[in-house]
């Protein structure tokens, strides 16, 4: 039997015998045969030795492929638990997916792990890495396959067996003595993983996420292709540690957590005012692009969220209270409903088009508690929202706009690395597959139009429209997902919003859904960790201390606070009765750009002593001199108008 294989270039070639994928590597190179962990048939994922028996288009997944990344990293959640197993032996496995940069699996065990488990089972994978068991897929009879972890003593893989849906095949994935319950694909062996993998940590995951269910303890790692990239993210990963908001915002005076209020920040002096210079800087943008900034009740009636279709889709995450009379208010986890009842508030005619409303919005949402991470993950945020209303024939004009108008913030605050992903439908969504086709067709042309470079993230799309996702590259390497822009051709007629065209009649408008920080909360946290707490001037929440040497100089050390701060410059003076390096070092600590040091030779001479943050150097500065240099360092990037 011939079997004809074609290629990705538009090639062919043809094989006597149904070849499996490595044959079809090896039979282009060695190192191809050497670097390939998984081939594409037909658009789906297969092991590489598994016969391809019919004519097929396929594609080579290679070690280095983001897909063959992510299969590196589920083999190494498998080589994990036959690790588990062998060390200890009563311990039942449940599930290990591959994550973002690396893997988990969860255990049930009635002792719990302790970290210096991790070298041990880190070194039994090693030893199955060196033994290069063969991984063969199996398919199993449903009932065989739950029969057969029940007697083994595994009850969670018989519970996953008997929920998977009746016409789903059940596969099983054996390696050494260790069988998994998998879809696949896998590697061919456990030797093809390499050893560029490291455990990392323990916490603790209920089973399903349910937290009725049985707590599990849960160990993450990650894996690599190489060695190299392995060192490059551990070190990625200390920086991380050293660059930790949280750290930052108890040493910087800028907010906390407490149990009383889980996932919603206390805000302190110092934390509120870096907060309220991002909204000010926000607004003079928005003000200039020819937005207008409403506020919208954050309780509304649960009646709104079902139209607009947030209960539906959205309802496990929102807070609801019931009142009184009877009724069932729900606190708003976006801004989007409330904008539209403002804009159809009026008649709006094709002339008002395009409508751009604002909001610095408060919204919440219910995250599990285990999720919950500082400023990057909480309950309770401020969005910079807003809504741009216009016709399809807008669409591609304004999304323009917004893109312009995002990469120029981002750069403001020195993000230079800028990726654009794409986002169509999700499977849980309103609407009829023609209002997701127009909607998705016109995002692409205006993303298009912009010239700008971006990478499709399938599935990923708003439950109501399609989206545009601007993923910045910080300091250490990170990407964050901040801005977004969606187009929307469901909620407006959801919720009744027209407008009067130019024939007449009534018409539905498009709604563009944009952010441009996303979360506020978050976003300060992307930005400690970037900069390692040392803002840039103008954004520092304590930009200058005037620090005095010997008390003679108390009074001149606050008549120059006084000076800036008539600047507009945010300034204190330390008049402690403490010696000048305990003051320079706390300051220090505490972020503060400029401290200056004055003594009676600066009260006498009108000057100052300046020390920057993170220099030894000093420059003495008549005092004039230097609360014009002050005063030009402190203008925030100007807006640019749209």
């Amino acid at each position: 039997m011939s079997v004809t294989i074609s290629f990705p270039d538009g090639k062919s070639k043809d094989f006597i015998q149904a070849p499996t994928g490595q044959d079809i590597a090896d039979a282009i190179s060695t190192s191809l045969g050497r670097n390939a962990v998984a081939i594409r048939v037909n658009g789906r994922m297969w092991d590489l030795q598994r016969p391809i028996d019919a004519d097929a288009n396929i594609e080579i997944i290679t070690r280095n492929d983001d897909e063959g990344i992510e299969l590196l990293r589920h083999d190494a959640a498998h080589v994990m638990a036959e690790a588990v197993k062998e060390l200890y032996p009563d311990t039942q496995v449940t599930i290990g997916p591959a994550i973002e940069h690396g893997f988990y699996y969860d255990f049930a065990r009635a002792e719990p792990f302790v970290p210096e488990d991790l070298d041990r089972i880190e070194q039994r994978m090693r030893e199955i890495v060196d033994r290069d068991e063969p991984i063969s897929r199996e398919v199993w009879d449903r009932q065989e396959a739950i029969n057969f972890y029940r007697q083994i003593g595994e009850e969670y893989k018989a519970q996953i067996i008997e929920d998977i849906d009746a016409g789903e095949p059940i596969t099983l994935y054996r390696q050494g003595n260790f069988v998994d319950l998998c879809r696949g694909p896998h590697l061919p062996s456990t030797g093809r993983l390499g050893k560029a993998f490291k455990l990392t940590k323990l916490a603790g995951a209920y089973w399903r996420g349910d937290s009725r269910n049985a707590m599990l303890q849960r160990i993450y790692g990650t894996a690599w292709p190489d060695a190299k990239q392995l060192k490059a993210y551990l070190t990625q990963l200390e920086e991380a540690e050293k660059r930790d908001h949280r750290k930052f915002g108890k040493q910087m005076d800028l907010f906390h957590f407490q149990e009383e209020a889980p996932g919603a920040v206390f805000w302190h002096a110092k934390g509120w005012t870096l907060f309220q210079t991002l909204v000010n800087y926000m607004r003079r943008k928005q003000n200039a692009a020819g937005y207008i900034e409403v506020n919208t009740p954050e309780l509304m009636d649960r009646s709104l969220w079902e139209a607009s279709g947030h209960w539906q889709t959205f309802g496990e995450n929102m807070f609801h209270m019931e009142t009184a009379d009877d009724r069932t208010l729900a606190i708003k986890p976006m801004n989007c409903p409330g904008h539209v009842q403002v804009f159809k508030h009026d008649l709006r005619s094709y002339r008002d088009l395009p409508m751009r409303i604002s909001e610095f919005g408060k919204v919440h949402r219910y995250e599990p508690s285990g999720a919950l991470h500082g400023l990057m993950r909480v309950r309770a945020f401020t969005q910079d929202d807003a809504h741009v209303f216009c016709t399809e024939q807008q669409i591609t004009e304004e999304s323009k706009h917004v893109c312009d108008l995002l990469l120029g913030i981002y750069r403001d605050f020195g993000f230079d690395d800028i990726h654009i992903k794409y986002a169509d439908r999700p499977t849980n969504r309103v609407g009829s597959d023609a209002v997701w086709d127009a909607s998705e067709k016109a995002l692409l042309q205006a993303v298009e139009a912009t010239g700008l470079q971006y990478s499709l993230n399938p599935g990923e799309g708003a439950f109501y429209g399609p989206k545009l996702e601007f993923v910045l590259r910080d300091a250490i390497g990170r990407d964050w997902q901040c801005g977004t822009l969606q187009v929307d051709l469901n909620l407006p007629a959801r919720l009744g919003a027209q407008y009067i065209g130019e024939d007449g009649q009534k018409h539905t408008p498009v709604m563009l859904h944009r952010a441009l920080f996303g979360s506020l909360e978050r976003f300060i946290g992307i930005l400690l960790e970037h900069y390692a707490g040392a803002l840039p001037f103008w954004l520092s929440p304590m930009q200058i201390v005037v620090a005095t040497v010997v008390s003679d100089a108390d009074a001149y050390a606050e008549q120059v606070a006084h000076m800036l701060q008539a600047k507009g410059i945010k300034v204190e003076a330390d008049l402690r009765n403490e010696k000048i390096s305990y003051k320079v070092r706390e300051h220090s600590l505490q972020k503060v750009p400029i401290i200056l040091v004055v003594g009676r030779r600066e009260a006498e001479d009108r000057t100052v002593t300046m020390r920057r943050l993170g220099s030894k150097q000093q420059e003495n500065l008549a005092l004039n001199e230097a609360v014009t240099r002050f005063v030009a360092d402190n203008l925030s990037p100007t807006p640019v108008a749209n």
